[in-house]
């Protein structure tokens, strides 16, 4: 029977932890803008990478499932080189978090929250999380938050967009949030779609250096192809993969594009009552859950994903970072960013005496540091995507 090639993977070896953290690891992205500029190309795997971004504006996008306007922003991470052949694709979405870095409405939230103060919260909160950001209050770019996957795996080859979906987690309607991102994820890859084969649409002459602003020409035609598509989601965004790739949603494809690995990464996993488990029930597509043992948000909660597929997908897997939190997977939601309400997850799971932490179900350990997380969880990414997509 297929269900009984189902891989799943529990954890990763002592020995597995070690060799990787032996490895060097790209320096995590900043506050807005990573200092390495993209003319000075960064050497990952056998190929230089460079980046580009891309922003139509912050309300563009109107999908069937959220009336709110959402933005059309992306980075973009490719080798320098793109030689004659296309490149896979793969597209990376962040999940639920704040969208204005608001460093006035920070510490009125702060302070809110030491006092009692309710309505100082609830002003502060509208603040930090609404959609357009005031105006002189710049985004908190949370897809930027990737830029080290981006890096390795273009440097394995790869192009990689990693999208904004800001606007989203300022409305937040319930599942159709999920519906949302997904369609999201799909007018990037429409947009893509047309540009590698034409050449032109939504995306033409719209790159730009993210160090200096100004455009950057990068022909991208017939060097990307649309059939080899790999998604990854975060939090939120590993639910919304799901529901992009789910045998249900998968008619949704732009045509001509082709989904073939999911990579759900610390994601949330919940139903409302109404609703069944088809609408993320992946059975055609491979997929792997990266999850972390002291992750104080989702914890393990992603495994739902594997219960509902095994026995009906062949090629399902999943691993258990020792060590790893939820925030620290993306750099913009991490306390050495420096980022608006940058914040460690997994305090409170440590125990104060041992420095260890851990999930109801998972036993304690060290807690990574953030270089070692990032680590580790790109070589699990790069190792999958490289597999699945070749």
């Amino acid at each position: 029977m297929p269900g009984n090639r189902t891989r799943v993977r529990l954890g990763v070896t002592a020995g597995v932890v070690a060799a990787l953290l032996a490895q060097p690891l790209l320096a995590p992205a900043g506050i807005a803008e990573p200092a390495t500029s993209t003319t000075a190309a960064v050497e990952q795997g056998r190929n230089r990478v460079a980046r580009v971004v891309y922003n139509l504006g912050d309300q563009v996008f109107t999908s069937p499932s959220l009336p709110e306007p959402m933005e059309l922003a992306a980075v973009v991470h490719y080798p320098t080189n793109l030689g004659r052949t296309a490149h896979p694709l793969v597209v990376q979405l962040h999940g639920s978090w704040w969208t204005c870095a608001d460093r006035a409405a920070e510490a009125d939230y702060r302070t809110g929250l030491a006092t009692g103060d309710d309505e100082l919260v609830e002003r502060a909160s509208a603040a930090l999380g609404g959609w357009p950001c005031a105006p002189g209050v710049p985004a908190l770019p949370s897809y930027r938050g990737y830029d080290y996957l981006g890096e390795q795996l273009a440097g394995h080859g790869f192009v990689v967009v990693s999208i904004s979906a800001n606007a989203v987690n300022a409305s937040m309607p319930g599942m159709n949030a999920y519906a949302a991102r997904a369609e999201l994820v799909n007018k990037h890859l429409a947009m893509w779609q047309q540009l590698v084969s034409t050449g032109t649409g939504e995306l033409a002459g719209r790159f730009t250096d993210p160090d200096t602003g100004r455009p950057r020409r990068v022909d991208f035609r017939g060097r990307v192809d649309l059939t080899r598509v790999g998604t990854l989601g975060h939090s939120r965004g590993g639910k919304a993969v799901m529901w992009q790739a789910s045998d249900k949603h998968r008619a949704e494809w732009p045509s001509g594009v082709r989904v073939r690995a999911v990579l759900p990464l610390a994601p949330v996993y919940f139903h409302y009552p109404e609703d069944d488990i088809s609408d993320d029930l992946v059975t055609t597509v491979p997929f792997k859950v990266v999850l972390g043992s002291c992750d104080g948000d989702t914890g393990t909660a992603g495994t739902g994903y594997l219960a509902d597929a095994r026995g009906r997908n062949p090629d399902i897997s999943s691993v258990t970072i020792p060590g790893a939190n939820h925030n620290f997977f993306n750099t913009q939601w991490s306390p050495d960013s420096g980022q608006v309400l940058a914040a460690d997850d997994a305090e409170g799971l440590r125990d104060p005496a041992t420095g260890q932490c851990h999930t109801a179900d998972t036993a304690p350990v060290r807690q990574l540091t953030e270089d070692e997380q990032r680590r580790i969880a790109a070589a699990e990414i790069v190792s999958f995507f490289r597999d699945k997509l070749g």
